[in-house]
Formats: C-alpha cells, structure tokens, sequence
C-alpha cells in the first residue's frame, strides 16, 4: 500500500496566469517491525491540471457529441485524468512526470515538487445553476501490470477580466513608491501576477465616483439612493444611503439585496426565451418611516465568481 498527500503551501486559491506548486509526498506506511512489511515499487507517477465542465440539462441544450468512442478511456492501464467525472473536460495541461521506477522501503517516503502556469485562457471556477466549471489537479501512479490510481485535488481559478499584461504601462502607478525596498526586490515583486493583480485590484476599487438614483412611483418620489463606487473587490463591503427627507411618498420599509445573473447563450438555451438565473449573496432589511436618512451594508461574499464571459454563457457578477 502507498500513501499520496498532496500540499499545496500558498493555498487552493489562483488566479489564471500564477505558478501553481505543489508538493506531492508518497510514503510506504508499513512498519519496520511488521512481520508483512515488504518494499513497494511504483512504476511512474505523473500530474496534471484539467478544468471539468458540466451543463444543467433543464437550462442548457449542448450540440451532440456523437457516438465516438475513446477505445483507451476505457483501459485502467491508461492516464485519463477525467475518468469518473461529470460533465466535458474543457482543458487539460499537458502531464508531467514526477518519478518513473521508485521503489520505497517501510516507512519510507519521497516527496516530489509539481509547478504549471494555471492557463489563461480557461473559464473561472464558477458554480451557477446552468453551468460549472470545477478545477483539479490530477495526481496518477501506477504499479506494474495493475490499474492506474488518481488522486484529485480541487482548486479554485480567478480569472481577472482587462489585467493588462506586464510590464504595467509607464505612466499608471499601481502602487505606492516604497525608498526601503531595493530595486531588485521590488522588480521581483512586480513580476509576479499575484502582486500585478493585488495592485491592479486595489487601483481599480479605490476610486470613488457616488452614483444618485432617484426612486419613484405613480404617487411620486419616495427617496434619493447614493452608492458610492460600483467596482469592488471580494470580500469588501458595499455601502449605501438614502435620503428620505426629499421625498413626497412616505416610505415604511425597504430591503436591499445582493444578486449575481448567469445568462445561457441564445443558441444554447433549452426553451426560447429563456430568462436569466438569479442567485441570491445577501439582504438587508430595514423599516424607514419617520426617517429622514438610513444607510446599508452589505459585504460580498469571498465564493462569488466575478463577471465572466464564455461561448456557453456569461455572469456578469454580482
């Protein structure tokens, strides 16, 4: 019997374009002392990334496959990384070999370091109610004249839609100037996608420009509204007002509630006419009458996928 554990130090959390690395440890967990123990021997062990894709059948009408037939995907003796799997693979990175022939004493145990650039030109992990895509990281070995065995291990994949490519434009300054830092550190730093994307998110979210609605009905106006940035990051609170003092309707309650669409490409949607899928992150309700002003929050949960766009379909974001 062997023993595979898979590490991933900075967490399961990339964004597309990042080195993703991961320590792969496999250990014989028989015991010097046990009358049994016996040398194992793996004949190689490979690993990879795909992105699996699965389509709700009541939302999403996909062209026919066919009838073809993969004569290898059906033989144990063969590296499918999506065997077993729901859905389509969408993309695959090619495998890497991590050992061919090891042979391991027991309690013996060998560790192994993957690393791949996550692709950029995937879809992001998302899970609507019409379409998902889910990432993993395929781990395979196989002993001599048996079956292969994977180990699967789920990661999430954020793609940041207009994040121009390094280096950053000359005259756009994503982050502030630090005299301590050596230049070669800092260069460094701004060569890592994680650390561009860090300073492109926090450039993007820090600008405020307050944007005024006026709520009305038949009777007249009831309130002014006023959010004051619409672009912002995960985990951040959206915080609101309004203004009730100007209005002619007296207003006893309102409620506030944060959604994300997920819209089918026409040509993929089940009926004609299909309506967009909503899913609710959040509500905030609160009574109002004798109020002059009343402000919300709301946070955005850390699960939700930002807007994004495929062939399939597109969610806009919450």
């Amino acid at each position: 019997m062997i023993e595979v554990v898979a590490s991933m130090a900075r967490g399961p959390v990339f964004l597309a374009g990042e080195l993703m690395e991961c320590l792969i440890t496999f250990t014989n967990p028989m015991s010097h002392f046990s009358t049994s123990a016996s040398s194992e021997m793996l004949a190689w062990a490979s690993a990879q990334i795909h992105c699996q894709f699965h389509a709700s059948e009541s939302r999403v009408a996909l062209p026919a496959q066919g009838n073809k037939q993969d004569v290898q995907a059906e033989s144990d003796t063969v590296l499918i990384p999506s065997r077993g799997e729901r859905g389509q693979c969408v993309l695959d990175t090619p495998p890497k070999i991590l050992f061919c022939d090891l042979c391991l004493d027991p309690g013996e145990s060998k560790t192994y370091s993957y690393s791949e650039i996550v692709p950029i030109d995937g879809p992001p992990s998302f899970r609507g109610q019409a379409v998902k895509y889910v990432y993993k990281l395929t781990i395979g070995c196989q002993r001599v004249n048996s079956p292969i065995k994977l180990l699967r291990v789920p990661f999430r994949v954020l793609v940041l839609q207009g994040m121009p490519e390094p280096p950053f434009p000359q005259d756009e300054e994503v982050s502030p100037s630090n005299p301590f830092l050596e230049e070669e550190e800092a260069s460094r730093r701004d060569a890592r996608p994680l650390e561009r994307a860090l300073d492109m998110l926090m450039v993007t979210t820090s600008r405020r420009c307050p944007h005024m609605f006026n709520i009305t009905n038949m009777r007249g106006k009831v309130a002014k509204f006023c959010i004051f940035k619409t672009v912002y990051r995960l985990g951040e609170d959206i915080i609101g007002t309004f203004n009730f003092s100007e209005g002619d309707i007296p207003c006893l309650q309102y409620s506030v509630s944060l959604q994300s669409e997920e819209e089918i490409q026409e040509q993929y949607q089940r009926r004609p006419g299909q309506g967009v899928s909503v899913t609710g992150h959040g509500r905030h309700l609160e009574s109002c009458l004798h109020t002059a002003s009343s402000h919300f929050s709301l946070p955005i949960p850390l699960n939700v996928t930002p807007g994004f766009s495929t062939d399939i379909g597109q969610s806009p974001g919450a």
